[in-house]
């Protein structure tokens, strides 16, 4: 699996934009993470559309939108289901209709697989979250098991201590003290 410190791996994916006819998708690639701007990139995966845990990750990430722009993070989810089943998962399900970032679609399973991600028996991705800073370099890595789905405050928490650049204690939170040596 691609760990911390590493580059994120070169991609060209389909992604879910918009749910409007005739803007659905767009072509997201690896460029998008390199950017001289300062703005950092969430990027997590869930196993399936259309199933039970996955849409109350989506959802939650979507709420907490607002929270991850006011730190100049960019959030992508994914998935290894195509494009057109993103668009009627979102067309179809009431929490997904208004997302305010990109369901990319890596049909192929080249990027779950680059990343180390892909379950060996289904070919699904596992629930990977991965925070890349503006140089394209991975910065934290979790994966949860299949059934266990992923707490979003968490990201914002280690998202926050990494962007203070400084020692961050257990259980840190934004606002508290950092260690000094």
């Amino acid at each position: 699996m691609i760990t911390i410190g590493q580059q994120f791996p070169a991609f060209n994916k389909k992604a879910v934009v918009s749910i409007e006819k005739g803007k659905e998708f767009e072509d997201i690639t690896s460029d998008f993470l390199v950017n001289d701007d300062n703005v950092w990139t969430v990027m997590f995966w869930w196993p399936k559309d259309f199933t039970f845990v996955c849409p109350t990750e989506i959802a939650e990430f979507n709420k907490n939108y607002g929270e991850f722009r006011d730190r100049d993070t960019r959030l992508i989810g994914a998935s290894t289901d195509s494009e057109f089943v993103h668009a009627a998962w979102r067309k179809n399900h009431d929490d997904l209709r208004d997302l305010k970032f990109p369901m990319l679609a890596d049909t192929s399973k080249s990027l779950a697989e680059d990343l180390g991600i892909l379950e060996p028996t289904e070919k699904i991705a596992y629930r990977a979250t991965f925070i890349i800073d503006p140089t394209g370099v991975v910065r934290w890595v979790c994966v949860n098991d299949l059934n266990v789905g992923r707490n979003v405050k968490e990201v914002l928490r280690v998202l926050d201590g990494l962007q203070t650049d400084e020692l961050c204690p257990c259980n840190w939170e934004k606002g508290e003290e950092t260690l000094t040596v």
